[in-house]
């Protein structure tokens, strides 16, 4: 971006606080600025952007259309500002971040729960979690570690298997027939969850038991698989779940298998990392930690 089309943080600040307060008297003293600098920022803003932000109609200040546009703009930048000031400011000279892409419902019923201790054990590596449905992030240098479901296979990346799954469905009680089902297609009638992760799904498990039904991608369609599980418990209908994630609602009688024909999966959960990275100290002691979880699951 050209030099002449780049504002000044406290032109946008000056602009956010009149907006605010639809007063340049009112935003001058929030700011510790003389109203004179107030308007002078603002007028600059204007020049800038060839559009007026401000009127006046009957002596009272007002947004122009043009200037309730900026202004939504203009209080993302800030935010954005003032949180990744935030971000810096809340490690230590000697902490360094990773940056950890995860499966939102993998991060949130298998990951976080294999994270206690980790800050103990490693004060000064401070996790960075963000949901990512891929592993793109890995490619594009959002993240320096990534989980992911699939074949094991990400081009420049070391992938480290976890382990393999089994979906089951899963409904809750109060939609449960009368009478057990006694063939597998009669889950239809409960109304089939759709899974925008994983389209197929219904259909392979149809198939799996030599089954077939015009109604395998029929159902509401969910972005992850926390909604789908939500949806089930709500009674929505029947959803198609990897067991580990629902085993709490199992346990716990909110959902049950109205069908029990576990399938698993030709795919699997890895944990992969730049090539260039592997002996980072961050990248490898994150994956000496994750291994170490596993093993402790298996004794």
């Amino acid at each position: 971006m050209l030099k002449r089309h780049m504002p000044s943080i406290t032109a946008l600040q000056c602009f956010e606080a009149v907006a605010r307060h639809l007063s340049f008297t009112r935003a001058a003293q929030e700011l510790s600025l003389t109203q004179s600098a107030v308007s002078k920022q603002v007028a600059q803003l204007e020049e800038l952007l060839q559009h007026l932000l401000f009127r006046r109609v009957r002596r009272r200040l007002q947004l122009t259309p043009a200037g309730s546009l900026y202004l939504t703009e203009v209080r993302k930048i800030l935010a954005q500002v003032e949180m990744s000031t935030h971000y810096m400011l809340s490690y230590g000279g000697d902490t360094e971040v990773l940056r950890v892409a995860t499966p939102p419902t993998f991060g949130a019923r298998w990951l976080i729960p294999r994270l206690k201790g980790w800050r103990m054990r490693h004060p000064n590596i401070h996790l960075d979690l963000r949901n990512e449905l891929e592993p793109d992030a890995l490619a594009q240098g959002r993240s320096d570690v990534a989980f992911f479901f699939g074949q094991g296979a990400l081009p420049g990346a070391e992938c480290i298997r976890l382990f393999s799954e089994e979906v089951v469905p899963v409904c809750s009680p109060s939609v449960m027939p009368a009478t057990p089902f006694t063939e597998p297609t009669q889950l239809t009638e409960l109304v089939l969850l759709q899974n925008a992760t994983r389209p197929e799904a219904w259909h392979e498990w149809f198939l799996s038991q030599d089954r077939h039904t015009e109604h395998s991608y029929h159902g509401p369609r969910f972005d992850t698989s926390y909604m789908c599980i939500r949806a089930a418990q709500a009674g929505c209908g029947v959803a198609l779940l990897p067991r580990f994630l629902v085993e709490e609602e199992l346990a716990e009688g909110k959902l049950v298998i109205p069908w029990d024909h576990p399938m698993p999966s030709r795919n699997a959960y890895y944990l992969a990392y730049p090539e260039h990275v592997a002996e980072v100290p961050k990248v490898r002691d994150f994956v000496r930690w994750m291994l170490e979880q596993l093993d402790a699951e298996t004794l």
